[in-house]
């Protein structure tokens, strides 16, 4: 028996040193490019908890944008807020929800090709309202190995073939005005009422006054409001307007960034101006929604 023994013990020292071999000349897995953590930009398979309705019998206001609408999750991290929190405090909440299910680093293409958008029409019903802005995050290259959220420029038919190197799947990019238009139908069959914003300035001064973004984003977003008949709140030039007006070093505080987040102060300028926008659209759907803070706000 031992001479058997000894057989079987040596077969199987040589089948573990063969797969010890083995392993060691096999190369690992390849992960897909991981995204910097980042407090602004959620990565995209994070757990982002989105709020949902607190009262769904009441009509609910949504909010869909990026990190200068909703940053990070929402919580002044850094120093930085969007427009979204500060905005809850103009609206009386026995009237109305105000759910900010925007999310940072998302582009008018990214918040419809991760999931974001199905979820947040899945919670939509008749008679409420969406305010959608986008154009911070749509630059750039479509198939660009780290972010890949580019949309095309412009409002047009437009599209180009891609490998998401991100979503690792086969991806038909369209224009800016292509997913703002499927936005704002995809919210009229549900029997809500979308409002499109242009995007708010960033804080860049040339010749004494902020950048404004007419040509671009600001203007496409404007183009597709008209061409769908929708409500748009022009907050490109309201918001420059007010930077303006106050001069550099007193919007410097404003942000919590060289240029692009706000700290508290700016969101609730910016919120402010939401609210002055939606006074200003012909049939405002939450002409009787605002808290005595909103009724205080001039249109």
């Amino acid at each position: 028996m031992k001479p058997f023994r000894l057989l079987v013990t040596s077969l199987l020292l040589t089948v573990s040193a063969v797969a010890q071999t083995a392993a060691a000349q096999t190369p690992p897995a390849q992960n897909p490019p991981a995204q910097t953590p980042s407090p602004t930009d959620p990565a995209v398979h994070a757990a982002l908890h989105l709020p949902t309705p607190a009262n769904p019998r009441l009509p609910t206001l949504f909010l869909v944008g990026d990190s200068t609408v909703r940053n990070g999750h929402g919580d002044g991290a850094q120093g930085q807020w969007g427009w979204g929190e500060p905005l809850v405090s103009f609206f009386d909440s026995n009237k109305l929800n105000v759910v900010n299910r925007a999310i940072g680093g998302r582009s008018s293409r990214t918040y419809l090709t991760e999931g974001h958008w199905a979820d947040t029409l899945a919670l939509m019903k008749p008679g409420d309202i969406v305010l959608f802005q986008f154009g911070h995050n749509d630059g750039g290259v479509p198939d660009e190995p780290t972010r890949a959220r580019s949309s095309l420029p412009g409002v047009g038919d437009e599209t180009r073939e891609i490998e998401n190197p991100i979503l690792k799947r086969h991806e038909t990019v369209h224009s800016f005005g292509w997913y703002m238009t499927k936005y704002v139908e995809d919210t009229k069959a549900k029997g809500a009422t979308p409002i499109v914003c242009s995007l708010i300035p960033r804080k860049i001064w040339k010749d004494g006054k902020v950048a404004r973004n007419g040509k671009d984003y600001a203007g496409w977003a404007r183009q597709v409001a008209e061409k769908e008949h929708v409500g748009f709140i022009d907050l490109n030039n309201l918001i420059a307007d007010r930077y303006d007006a106050l001069g550099e070093a007193a919007v410097e505080p404003l942000f919590a960034d060289p240029h692009t987040h706000t700290s508290l102060a700016g969101a609730e300028i910016n919120a402010e101006a939401v609210v002055t926008g939606l006074k200003r659209l012909k049939g405002d759907p939450v002409a009787g929604d605002f808290s005595a803070k909103g009724e205080a706000v001039k249109p």
